[in-house]
């Protein structure tokens, strides 16, 4: 089977609701820019009809496949999981409730091709658009992201969202990865920005929920988000020598390749 050039990690616990319209429409994106792409879906111990109905959607379309979780739960550990699945040069994680436009999905892979190792996603810059956000959350988004942006010196804007693209040599290099929910966004952006890897930010679209709930609870996620800002930021100041010269002797060896540097004659 060809080694698709884009893979789509969408982690989905409890979304019978949206989860066909989400494959749909991420199909067809791909379908009308002609990309050869993969869907691995992690059913994170759903107690819903999810698993069934990716099933399903699979069994005709062999570009999507469902891996299964047992307990306990967590954002994070459905992507761990599934980026161990994964076969694409170029990695797009997406939420399962349709609250991702696939046409950013297109853009991010196309900005990657263009020479970057990352995308991140921006719902608050000029060309953005943004329908039926909480209040509540909006608020808990720019503050967290606003602390961010002063810890690393950082123009990014919204690096909390879970939606982004990644060269799948960053992921291999910037992890493993151990944050087990939602502060997995930060450890996997803030890891690749702290090593300097060439990344854009775009402005994508983003739609409110209109079935079921949001899985992340404002509450339980402070204390998870301060351990990794802290640890992240930590490295950052006190050895980011080392992390950054670990990440280009890894470029060197990929670009020297198999052979080892070339002699001359």
């Amino acid at each position: 089977m060809k080694t698709p050039s884009l893979s789509i990690l969408i982690p989905a616990c409890n979304e019978g609701g949206a989860i066909t319209a989400t494959l749909s429409g991420i199909i067809a994106a791909v379908d009308r820019h002609e990309i050869d792409a993969e869907i691995v879906v992690v059913d994170d111990s759903s107690d819903d009809n999810t698993a069934e109905l990716v099933e399903r959607f699979a069994a005709d379309d062999p570009r999507v496949r469902i891996v299964s979780r047992e307990l306990p739960r967590g954002f994070g550990r459905a992507v761990r999981t599934g980026l161990k699945e994964l076969s694409g040069e170029v990695v797009v994680i997406a939420m399962a409730d349709q609250s991702d436009d696939p046409e950013d999905v297109i853009r991010y892979y196309r900005t990657i091709n263009d020479g970057y190792d990352c995308v991140f996603g921006s719902r608050f810059i000029a060309g953005a658009e943004v329908l039926d956000y909480p209040v509540v959350k909006r608020l808990f988004n720019r503050l967290t992201n606003k602390l961010i942006q002063l810890m690393f010196w950082t123009h990014f804007n919204d690096l909390t969202n879970a939606f982004k693209a990644y060269r799948r040599e960053v992921i291999d290099h910037c992890g493993p990865f151990y944050a087990s929910h939602f502060n997995i966004t930060i450890e996997m952006s803030l890891s690749a920005l702290i090593r300097k890897y060439r990344i854009a930010q775009i402005p994508i679209n983003w739609y409110g929920r209109t079935w079921g709930s949001s899985k992340l609870r404002l509450g339980q996620m402070g204390r998870r988000y301060l351990c990794v800002l802290l640890k992240l930021f930590f490295e950052r100041v006190l050895i980011a020598d080392d992390i950054i010269a670990d990440r280009e002797a890894a470029q060197k060896k990929k670009e020297e390749g198999p052979q080892g540097p070339q002699q001359e004659n």
